[in-house]
């Protein structure tokens, strides 16, 4: 049942201010998500979750199918209601606030365009249903469309554009209502490579000239890394991370965030010794590492990670630099990818690694290893990251979870929403 004003009001008095570092002099987060949990009867779709999302702030939830990404997000819209735990905006409880009067909008994969309307009346239909003034509507619906390129084709029918154009279309029609967060559902997941690509920079141009919270659902990680603030990597129906795209790529919390976002090599083993800043690793191959100590006990299994472009590649033969750690393998294959070769290597414990080895010099490239050369890895210790083997997955605040419960692929959700008379 939907609330009064009044209780909305009262509700809105009840909020404190963020203790995200992202939201400074105790500012208002634009979202706030306190403990959500989501059941579709026994299937766990989101488990426990709270975060922050500042105000401006371009903020991803990252995961595979079935992770959660998308049901949080339908939440946030109104098109779900939790199970459990609330969902605030601009500091209001949302509980029974039906999705056309929250102060959001969505952009889904689908466009949703009318056909027998143009751009611009595409655009303006959410404003004349409001029954904004004539004149108002004309304006705002210029400056969207001069905000996402599109000027020129006002008067030009959905079918006469290209998906690029139609996407940009729905962006437009979202943005014109003023929404306080805009809601983005795998946007660009229908489009080819190439103008997926000139999009994802558009769309954090067209964020930060408008200066409002954008929420983006993807599974694909190179868009999350091109334009997000943070990243919130979901796996199960819990947040396993929420951190800086470096961060996320650079120093994952967990084995999961360190395979997911990227390529990565993860070396296991086990802690020795845990003094002071630093902890002894044995890893699995017979090698011996230093790293932080972040917490980590002896006796437990661990992985090292190193990304594949932060490896070096030598024949086994040549000394070793300085104190740089480094392993033996058998060099199983390469392949040329052209701005660099992707290089498999296996390491005596069976752990196979990969490397990549930039095309700078083509001289340099034909003097590398063939398959069957035996060969040393080695890398600087500021680039390797340990994790625990089992990673225990961490909410945005840092408090620690419990594993979440194994979700199929596809979570069952109601069907997409036809627009709104508000233009939603």
């Amino acid at each position: 049942m939907a609330r009064s004003l009044a209780e909305e009001e009262e509700k809105t008095q009840e909020v404190t201010a963020s203790s995200d570092p992202r939201i400074s002099g105790g500012e208002m987060p634009s979202v706030r998500l306190q403990n959500v949990t989501k059941r579709f009867g026994d299937v766990v779709a989101v488990d426990d979750m709270s975060v922050d999302i500042a105000r401006g702030e371009f903020f991803t939830m990252l995961g595979p199918s079935g992770c959660g990404k998308t049901t949080t997000l339908r939440m946030v819209a109104g098109f779900e209601e939790p199970t459990a735990g609330a969902i605030l905006v601009d500091g209001r409880h949302m509980e029974g606030v039906p999705a056309f009067r929250r102060p959001t909008n969505t952009v889904f994969q689908s466009y949703a365009l009318f056909p027998h309307l143009s751009v611009e009346e595409n655009v303006a239909f959410g404003l004349r249903r409001k029954g904004v003034d004539k004149k108002e509507v004309t304006r705002r619906v210029g400056e969207e469309l001069e905000l996402v390129g599109l000027a020129g084709e006002r008067k030009r029918k959905p079918r006469q554009l290209s998906g690029g154009q139609q996407q940009r279309v729905a962006l437009a029609r979202a943005l014109v209502n003023r929404p306080a967060v805009l809601l983005l559902d795998e946007p660009l997941g229908a489009l080819d490579l190439k103008l997926r690509k000139g999009l994802q920079v558009e769309l954090k141009r067209i964020q930060r000239e408008v200066g409002i919270t954008f929420v983006y659902v993807t599974h694909d990680q190179e868009e999350a890394l091109t334009m997000s603030d943070r990243i919130a990597v979901m796996n199960r129906g819990i947040v396993e991370q929420v951190d800086q795209p470096e961060a996320v790529y650079d120093r994952p919390r967990t084995t999961f965030v360190a395979g997911f976002i990227g390529v990565s090599n993860l070396m296991p083993g086990a802690v020795q010794s845990a003094n002071g800043h630093d902890a002894e690793v044995r890893l699995d191959s017979g090698v011996t590492v230093t790293a932080p100590t972040d917490g980590l006990r002896s006796g437990e299994r661990v992985h090292a990670v190193v990304r594949p472009e932060k490896l070096q590649l030598d024949p086994a033969e040549t000394p070793s630099v300085d104190d740089r750690p480094n392993v033996e393998g058998l060099l199983e294959s390469s392949l040329y990818l052209g701005t660099a070769t992707q290089v498999v290597v296996r390491l005596p414990d069976g752990v196979s690694m990969t490397v990549l080895v930039p095309n700078t010099d083509e001289e340099a490239r034909r003097r590398l290893p063939g398959a069957g050369a035996q060969v040393r890895l080695s890398w600087a210790s500021e680039h390797m990251h340990v994790v625990r083997e089992e990673g225990t997955p961490v909410h945005a605040n840092g408090a620690m979870d419990g594993d979440g419960a194994a979700l199929p692929d596809a979570i069952p959700t109601p069907a997409e929403p036809a627009l709104t008379e508000e233009g939603k």
